[in-house]
């Protein structure tokens, strides 16, 4: 039989500390217990979790290889030098690669004749923590760089209508100042705008985009309702961007078009111009290329003016065209054919010998139209024609009057 010499308080603080022991190694939080020689002493069951490091293993290692912090060697040595509870974040590799940032809070351990002997320090796993505040910052860098970049106005206004955001290079083009509106009432300071109304219906949760013009700029809105976890609207988030340069680009752009357009119109009269050149005889004088677009065009100008002057012939001269597509010389006959309808006699001339070969090439039938060498031929061919009209007008006249 072993009869035990320990004394009572000797006990005791053996019990004590096997209970701190396994405190330690329950505890929630990476213990770490090092010495003056940056030599690991203890390491606990959370340390072991947090960086895949067994305790056995860890212990008599050197914490600063162990558990280098990344861009700082001499961090874990400085803890010797330094007293207080301020909390320090390093960033480690674990045992598998990952990334951990750990906030550190140290204590120094005191020797008895009060060196340091070491440090404990206790470690809260904050790389969830540190991600988001990354992405914080990021997301507030493209925020900046946009507002910066652009002509744009950010801002938000509350439920009740007050600025509590109002940022953005654009508000320099508005005359103001950034933050100026901030704790204001935007239906105060908008009253009467042409926003107010779009602004009401973002804060009933109807998100729009409208166009305006205040302090002399045009401005491109959007407003967009935000939602609190009930689904009521309790902001509004707004982009404001000023597109005075676009807007006046686009005006330009109107004018030019439309001086464009008239110069095309004064082209295209000048290009098939109808002159009279007898009573009751049109031509028109035909120049360059002659295609599908340029001959429809050229109907209905001709059938227009043939009905206005109540004219009798039309002569189309084509002297001067050098070419036409498959679907243009169909157009001419058709063209011709409408002028039969109207009461008045088509008439082809200066038909050059490419223009003759794709309308024998097509098979079209010329033997119902009128085709003359040139513009003096039809002439005189359309004056005969009108002079026997009214010889023969007389003789029915002359006998009615016996």
């Amino acid at each position: 039989m072993t009869v035990s010499t320990a004394l009572p308080e000797e006990v005791e603080d053996e019990r004590l500390a096997r209970g701190r022991a396994r405190l330690l190694q329950r505890a929630p939080h990476a213990i770490v217990q090092y010495g003056a020689d940056l030599a690991i002493e203890d390491w606990n069951g959370a340390a072991e979790r947090l960086f895949g490091h067994a305790r056995r293993e860890a212990r008599g290692r050197r914490v600063d290889e162990l558990l280098p912090a990344s861009g700082d060697p001499e961090a874990w040595r400085r803890l010797l030098a330094e007293d207080g509870a301020a909390p320090r974040v390093f960033r480690h590799v674990t045992r598998d690669g990952a990334t951990a940032h750990v906030e550190w809070r140290h204590e120094r351990l005191l020797g008895e004749r009060g060196e340091v002997v070491g440090v404990g320090v206790f470690g809260h796993d904050v790389t969830e923590r540190v991600e988001q505040i990354r992405r914080y910052e990021q997301k507030e860098l493209v925020l900046r760089t946009v507002a910066q970049t652009l002509p744009i106005i950010i801002w938000a206004i509350d439920r009740e209508g007050i600025f509590t955001f109002h940022e953005g290079s654009g508000i320099a083009n508005a005359g103001l100042q950034e933050g100026e509106h901030v704790g204001k009432n935007v239906f105060d300071i908008y009253a009467g705008s042409d926003g107010i109304d779009m602004l009401r219906r973002a804060l009933a949760g109807e998100g729009s985009h409208s166009l305006n013009s205040t302090h002399g700029v045009f401005w491109e809105n959007w407003e967009i309702p935000v939602r609190d976890e009930r689904g009521e609207v309790y902001a509004v988030v707004g982009l404001t961007l000023d597109v005075s340069q676009a807007k006046n680009t686009e005006q330009e752009l109107r004018t030019k078009l439309e001086l464009i357009e008239r110069q095309q119109q004064v082209i295209r009269d000048l290009s098939t111009p109808i002159i009279q050149v007898w009573d009751g005889i049109l031509t028109l004088p035909m120049i360059g290329v002659l295609d599908s677009q340029r001959t429809a065009e050229v109907m209905d100008t001709l059938l227009e003016a043939i009905s206005r002057m109540g004219a009798r012939y039309a002569i189309l001269d084509l002297t001067g065209v050098d070419m036409v597509d498959t679907k243009t010389a169909s157009y001419l006959l058709d063209l011709v054919g409408a002028i039969r309808l109207l009461g008045a006699e088509g008439i082809v001339t200066g038909i050059r010998s490419n223009v003759a070969q794709t309308i024998v090439s097509l098979g079209l039938d010329l033997k119902n139209i009128t085709t003359l060498g040139n513009l003096r031929a039809a002439l005189q061919h359309c004056i005969r024609q009108m002079s026997k009209e009214r010889a023969a007008g007389a003789a029915q006249i002359t006998p009615e009057r016996r």
